[in-house]
């Protein structure tokens, strides 16, 4: 990652983490990410929030960590690069997005603990077989009340 194109974001899951594989078996997880912005207006004193939301792409041993791990509602922090990604749809309409590649990810300890467990090496397509004991990290609250927060509140 020496090539300038690093971005750390730092945010909570937005959805739960969709694990596939490609044809040739390379498991590869996506999942969003929203980040939020916080600031005083100095001409109100009002306090200001914008959030900004990515899509995050993980590929081989940190796809099927991050989707055994992370749940929706989870605050993590991700390193990566950024990635442009270019198709065109099915109409011919040519689409394009900016994506995370994400090199490492993990829980956010501001304002929460975690417990890790190591995963045995694996070789090229053998499936992670550890079971996982305990509930992943940012398992999500149970009703959808849990998710709203008041602007001074903490997020957990």
């Amino acid at each position: 990652m020496s090539n300038g194109n690093t971005v750390t974001l730092v945010g909570n899951v937005t959805r739960d983490p969709e694990l596939r594989f490609t044809p040739s078996g390379q498991a590869t997880t996506t999942f969003g990410l929203a980040v939020n912005r916080r600031w005083q207006n100095r001409q109100t004193q009002e306090w200001e929030e914008a959030t900004s939301f990515f899509d995050i792409v993980c590929w081989r041993e940190l796809a099927e960590n991050a989707s055994e791990s992370i749940k929706r509602g989870a605050r993590v922090i991700v390193t990566g690069r950024l990635d442009q990604r270019s198709w065109e749809t099915s109409e011919g309409e040519k689409r394009s997005k900016v994506e995370v590649t994400a090199d490492e990810i993990g829980p956010s300890l501001r304002w929460a603990t975690a417990s890790v467990t190591k995963n045995e090496r694996r070789g090229p397509g053998e499936a992670n077989t550890r079971s996982t004991g305990g509930s992943p990290v940012g398992a999500p609250p149970q009703t959808a009340a849990d998710y709203t927060y008041a602007a001074d509140e903490e997020p957990f």
